[in-house]
């Protein structure tokens, strides 16, 4: 009988042989989870650093990838421009410029249309404004035509009064433009900046160009 075998207990509860039961738990399965984990974390910082090698090196084309199929492309701006197609801007011979006064300073529609002669507009009536706009009009000027004048004679007029207001007159005849010159008026612009502003109203305008890329 073993020296483990209680007194008087015999039979199908003896117990025989020389190994002891085990008195302790396994620990081989919480050691293998261990293991585990720490691999997995260890594949994920390794796989972390060299996914932002990826991101450097291909300008953040990674990190637009990873946010998903629904994730839109970014749009940038090509450093290339391309010119639009000029301005069929009339040239000051083909327009012919009515200047009237509505100030009550005496002669000077007939300096203002001289000056207007001088740098090669046409000019057609001279004098006083009518009484819609006599002593009314307290900016420098106005620019006043036809409908069709607003994208071709008023710009180009404007070029030697900035500062003048530009309206049109759909029932207006004719292709003439007015000049009304208010109590603001001092001068017409300088000839130098006129005649500059002139070049870039027909000049080509640059565009910049932007396409999409993922």
């Amino acid at each position: 009988m073993s020296m483990l075998t209680p007194p008087g207990m015999g039979g199908k509860y003896r117990i025989t042989g020389d190994k002891y039961p085990r008195m302790r738990p396994h620990r081989r399965r919480g050691r293998l989870v261990v293991a585990v984990a720490a691999c997995g974390a260890v594949l994920g910082v390794a796989g972390w650093g060299v996914w932002q090698l990826i991101d450097v090196f291909t300008g953040g084309g990674g990190t637009a990838s990873a946010a998903g199929a629904g994730t839109s492309c970014r749009t940038k701006a090509s450093p290339a421009t391309k010119a639009s197609p000029a301005v069929a801007v009339p040239r000051p011979a083909q327009i012919t410029v009515n200047v009237f006064n509505a100030t009550t300073r005496a002669g000077l529609a007939k300096t203002t249309a001289d000056e207007l002669r001088r740098r090669g507009f046409a000019i057609g009536e001279v004098g006083n404004a009518n009484k819609q706009y006599d002593k009314k009009v307290a900016g420098a000027g106005i620019l006043l035509g036809p409908a069709a004048s607003l994208n071709g004679s008023l710009p180009v007029l404007a070029t030697q009064l900035p500062a003048a207001e530009r309206r049109t007159d759909a029932a207006r005849k004719g292709a003439a433009v007015d000049l009304i010159l208010g109590n603001g008026f001092k001068a017409l612009a300088p000839q130098a900046a006129a005649a500059k502003s002139l070049t870039a109203l027909a000049a080509p305008k640059p565009t910049t160009t932007a396409h999409r890329g993922c």
